[in-house]
């Protein structure tokens, strides 16, 4: 799929209404904000911030956000250095922003931009990382959290990030 594709986005950690990069991000650059589903994916806790790890049975819960046509291309830039994607198949990417289908409360299938957890993070999670049960951010609670997985470039990302993020 085409990186530009002005396709809305699917948030499910940070970026959700209430939480701390939603105002910060979002507010002013959306035209509507919906809740939102993704199927077979798994929610991990960064911790900070989740990741979702596609593979699997679980479902995440998020918001779908769509951007005004005139703010899509700046809300995009935004989004992909808050969760530093730099491209594709960019060995420093945290994330990689994907094109995914998830389902709207209306039980819609919308496609949407989601930002994944790139590969070298994925598979740490799934060695060593904490599930988020139910896949909902919001509802996580206090748990115990594991130390922060490697970075892609193999430098361990640290515990408290400078500016916390997500999708």
């Amino acid at each position: 799929m085409n990186p530009n594709e002005p396709l809305p986005f699917f948030v499910y950690g940070t970026l959700r209404p209430g939480e701390h990069n939603h105002d910060r991000c979002l507010l002013g650059r959306t035209s509507t904000e919906e809740p939102a589903r993704l199927a077979s994916a798994v929610l991990y806790d960064g911790p900070g911030y989740p990741y979702v790890v596609e593979g699997g049975t679980g479902t995440v819960l998020g918001e779908l956000v769509t951007a005004p046509g005139d703010l899509h291309q700046e809300l995009t830039a935004v989004l992909d250095d808050l969760e530093e994607y730099f491209g594709p198949d960019d060995p420093r990417n945290v994330y990689v922003r994907v094109a995914r289908d998830v389902e709207t409360d209306a039980r819609e299938s919308v496609t949407a931009w989601v930002y994944v957890a790139a590969e070298a993070v994925a598979r740490e999670l799934r060695a060593r990382g904490t599930v988020i049960p139910g896949g909902d951010w919001t509802a996580r609670g206090a748990a115990t959290r594991p130390a922060r997985p490697s970075s892609p470039t193999g430098s361990v990302r640290p515990q408290a990030p400078a500016a916390p993020r997500t999708p």
